[in-house]
């Protein structure tokens, strides 16, 4: 029976089920398409996203890996050169590592060094962020790594919505896309379109709360901070614009400098520490191509340049929260002032 728009509009999911919903069309609408990981199977993953998947597509599709990366990411490479479309799942991102030379040195390449007539199309799914006391080895969050290396796809998925379409456009892209997925938003939850085609293109940025004072980019774990920071600085008078990249390659430069226009002042916040993070690839793009529009110097909110704390508190003091995203925003509020006074 088909979906009421008044029934697609009141589904909601979380996180978590929004990509496991992608999996299921994706896998149902290519049956060639496989899923690799790391107790991905009958456990359905550390996080619970592929319940029901071994049961539903069986052990020929949905495959079970021994705790190796590097196994994980060459086998998906593999069949991705063979034709066959995979989905390798990596529990946490910080172990990536282990498989960086198929990542960047081969997966990235193949489309470059074989002059268009191979590639490797297929998705690593990464778990990144901080979950309250996973500690230094399991909490990084290392997006701003694969964002330098040409060849590479960068997703980052911050709410169920986003979750479903991108991760649906990242199985159809023909090149490897890394998808990261944050531990503390699978259990959020939010509306979903219903419907196989329901894909959001890679490389375009979203809207997530209108404003125009300040544009505060922000993505997954810092999106729902950031929101919550731009509803506290409403009552102040300050009407801050969120903006979601959701893709960081592919990057939405069209999507930023429509912001900037309406209010001219960008305030970027990252969980990532502060040096070399992508924070800084957003904000020297928009000093390049549009310093024109800018009215304040750009700010930086971000993590800090220390290995993240097992001690949840510690945590917490790491990775920037509601009130140190809004003490940016005031900042470029008052340099803004300054400016425009001549002081």
């Amino acid at each position: 029976m088909t979906a009421t728009p008044k029934a697609e509009k009141e589904r909601r999911l979380t996180y978590a089920q929004a990509i496991r919903e992608a999996l299921v069309e994706e896998m149902e609408r290519d049956p060639s398409l496989l899923l690799l990981g790391e107790d991905i199977g009958e456990p359905g993953g550390v996080f619970g996203v592929t319940q029901g998947l071994l049961q539903r597509f069986g052990a020929e599709r949905v495959l079970d890996t021994p705790i190796s990366e590097e196994a994980v990411i060459g086998t998906a490479l593999g069949a991705a050169l063979l034709g066959v479309p995979t989905v390798a799942e990596i529990m946490f991102s910080d172990f990536a590592t282990l498989a960086m030379d198929q990542i960047v040195n081969q997966a990235a390449k193949f489309r470059y060094m074989t002059g268009g007539r191979t590639s490797a199309p297929f998705v690593i799914r990464m778990v990144t962020g901080t979950a309250g006391a996973t500690a230094a080895q399991h909490s990084q969050s290392l997006e701003a790594w694969f964002t330098a290396t040409p060849g590479l796809k960068v997703v980052t998925a911050s709410t169920p919505a986003d979750a479903k379409g991108l991760l649906k456009s990242a199985i159809r892209d023909p090149d490897p896309v890394l998808f990261f997925e944050h531990k503390l938003l699978y259990n959020s939850r939010g509306a979903v379109p219903a419907g196989v085609d329901s894909l959001i293109p890679l490389g375009e940025g979203r809207v997530a709360r209108e404003g125009s004072d300040v544009t505060l980019v922000a993505y997954l774990y810092m999106l729902p901070r950031a929101l919550k920071a731009a509803e506290a600085l409403a009552g102040e008078g300050i009407s801050v614009e969120v903006w979601d990249p959701c893709t960081l390659v592919p990057f939405d430069r069209a999507g930023l400098r429509r912001s900037l226009e309406k209010t001219g002042r960008l305030v970027i916040v990252q969980e990532a520490p502060r040096r070399n993070g992508f924070c800084a690839e957003i904000a020297a793009i928009a000093a390049e191509e549009f310093f024109p529009l800018l009215k304040a110097p750009i700010k930086r909110v971000c993590g800090t340049n220390t290995p993240m704390p097992y001690a949840p508190e510690l945590e917490q003091f790491v990775i920037p929260d509601e009130e140190r995203i809004a003490a940016g925003v005031r900042e470029v509020m008052r340099n803004a002032v300054r400016s425009a006074s001549g002081s």
